[in-house]
């Protein structure tokens, strides 16, 4: 298991209570995992503190704490790197970054949840990414079902959730999240298709108008900004589809529903479900909730 190269710790009301070298891991980090579902639809769980964990590289951070989990790690623990040289998207597709110009990050946590509602923490992060985004760095990110970030039709971010399951309960749920800082994230051929932080904030500078392109402090005013509204979101996890309903950028849209072995499904986008599946209607007029697929915005025929 690798150890990270330093250690902070921010209370979830979002102040730091220390930092240090090494792994640091398991020193005063609590967990409440038992509690129940309170009466604001929150998950039910986490402890009081984020214990952000920093690698220089790594093979996966979504890896890292999956391994971490089962081990017995509490909630709360995020592990954070400045490369992934085995970065892992959706359908088993990798995620490439240039070394230091990405926000690479994932986040464990232990919900008392349902597993059916299990799309909704995916759902909660991305929404608390764009909260971040729009904090730091006055980007207006838009969410395209299932798990991007785009502005305009072009990528800015990513997010897979992973979980634990055993025995029809939710052990513990692993969401990684990877959004392009520098202009050089992603190679220059992928320009119409993606987009950086960077480059959305109208020139050189990264968020804030640091003068930066996506360097370290650029990165921790992001991850602390998504961190401390991912808590907010993770509270409320009832209100959530609506407040995605209103940053999607998949709703309205004509879509092509890319659904495996089974085939692709043509039709308008036309709403979310509670539990954050699709709802699509095709050409003759009939509905179709889909949970899982992959989402093609097309052009208005």
């Amino acid at each position: 298991m690798p150890e990270p190269a330093a250690t902070r710790r921010v209370h979830r009301a979002g102040s730091d209570v220390g930092s240090g070298t090494g792994s640091g891991a398991g020193s005063d980090v609590g967990s409440d995992v038992g509690s129940d579902v309170g009466s604001d639809g929150g998950s039910g769980a986490g402890s009081d503190v984020w214990e952000i964990r920093w690698f220089p590289s790594i093979d996966s951070t979504n890896r890292y704490l999956l391994d971490e989990a089962r081990a017995g790690a509490p909630d709360g623990v995020v592990a954070v790197t400045d490369h992934q040289h085995a970065g892992r998207g959706r359908l088993g597709r990798t995620w490439e970054a240039a070394p230091g110009s990405a926000l690479l990050v994932s986040v464990l946590l232990r919900p008392v949840l349902a597993p059916e509602r299990l799309g909704l923490l995916t759902m909660a992060a991305g929404i608390a990414l764009a909260d971040a985004l729009r904090t730091v760095a006055g980007i207006d990110a838009r969410l395209k079902w299932p798990n991007d970030l785009v502005v305009g039709d072009r990528k800015l971010a990513g997010l897979l959730a992973e979980a634990d399951l055993g025995a029809g309960e939710v052990r513990a749920v692993v969401v990684g999240a990877g959004c392009n800082l520098a202009v050089d994230a992603f190679p220059a051929e992928l320009a119409d298709v993606a987009t950086s932080v960077a480059g959305e904030s109208g020139g050189p500078g990264g968020p804030g108008g640091s003068g930066g392109s996506g360097g370290a402090g650029d990165r921790d005013a992001l991850l602390d900004a998504f961190l401390g509204a991912l808590d907010g979101r993770l509270a409320a996890l009832d209100a959530v589809p609506a407040a995605y309903r209103e940053r999607s950028a998949t709703l309205g849209r004509r879509v092509r529903v890319e659904l495996g072995a089974t085939g692709a499904l043509v039709g308008t986008a036309v709403d979310l479900t509670g539990t954050g599946a699709l709802v699509v209607r095709d050409d003759d007029g009939v509905e179709h909730t889909v949970s899982v697929g992959d989402v093609v915005h097309l052009r208005p025929a």
